[in-house]
């Protein structure tokens, strides 16, 4: 079985920072993409950042210039450094990889539990 486990989340004001952190655990091969997601209540999940196991990075406009994704390829975690936040960005987040599994070699795609993000006016 493969785990994702998130942590980071929390309440903060709005201009305050958090970081998240995802750690991928179990039979693990190799993972390929990293990212977050976020969903509000009444709104679609979308994607906040996500990485490559390369390096590249993609983020959602709304959070450019504020977020920041990275990743400890050895430690099979990623992280998103989240400033300047604003009430906008209060969510659900969740961590996705997509990680080839080391019973079978397949890609699947995994999900973390997800962590609340609150920002307050």
């Amino acid at each position: 079985q493969v785990r994702l486990v998130e942590s980071g989340g929390g309440l903060v004001q709005a201009g305050g920072s958090l970081r998240l952190s995802c750690a991928a655990s179990g039979r693990i091969f190799s993972i390929n993409t990293m990212g977050w997601y976020r969903q509000a209540p009444g709104n679609q999940r979308e994607l906040v950042a996500e990485v490559t196991s390369g390096g590249t990075t993609k983020y959602a406009d709304s959070v450019q210039g504020r977020f920041a994704i990275s990743r400890d390829n050895a430690k099979n975690t990623v992280y998103l450094q989240m400033n300047s936040l604003k009430p906008e960005d209060t969510a659900v987040y969740r961590c996705n990889a997509n990680i080839r599994d080391s019973s079978d070699f397949s890609y699947r795609s995994f999900w973390g539990q997800g962590t609340q993000v609150t920002v307050s006016s």
